[in-house]
């Protein structure tokens, strides 16, 4: 029996709209990178993008156990990128300001750390509210365990 591998032109792409409203962000990231990598697929090959496109709203209602509000901290280089341009924000803090990066951060971590890894991360797309503007491409709502 042959391995099958995944060809360019084989590759399938779904939209799928995922609800963050009252998910644990942990669990729902991890199921979120599952499917841009494209690991829910028979067809899935480690070395290509087989993943699917992934809408995530209402990123400003996700939920954080625990103390994580308050104590997790994000770390980010500032414009400069000279010594004391680091900037600290908690959990809270970014999400009163950019609450579209705590989701995104949490998925990108959780893809692999490479060109391929990047790509697969274009495909997501984080909106803080209930609205989103590709209703075109007719996403399917995606149930998420979380």
């Amino acid at each position: 029996m042959k391995t099958y591998s995944a060809k360019k032109g084989d590759v399938r792409r779904n939209w799928y709209v995922v609800d963050a409203a009252d998910k644990v962000l942990g669990r729902m990231a991890s199921q979120v990178a599952s499917i841009l990598r494209g690991k829910h697929k028979p067809m899935f090959t480690p070395s290509m993008d087989t993943g699917d496109f992934v809408i995530v709203v209402n990123a400003d209602k996700v939920k954080l156990t625990g103390a994580k509000e308050e104590k997790k901290k994000y770390y980010r280089i500032g414009l400069q990128g000279k010594p004391g341009s680091l900037k600290v924000a908690t959990a809270a803090e970014l999400r009163a300001k950019r609450p579209e990066d705590l989701v995104k951060n949490a998925v990108r971590r959780m893809l692999p750390r490479s060109p391929l890894g990047r790509q697969m991360f274009t495909k997501l797309k984080v909106y803080a509210g209930p609205e989103h503007p590709h209703q075109a491409q007719k996403p399917q709502v995606l149930e998420i365990d979380a």
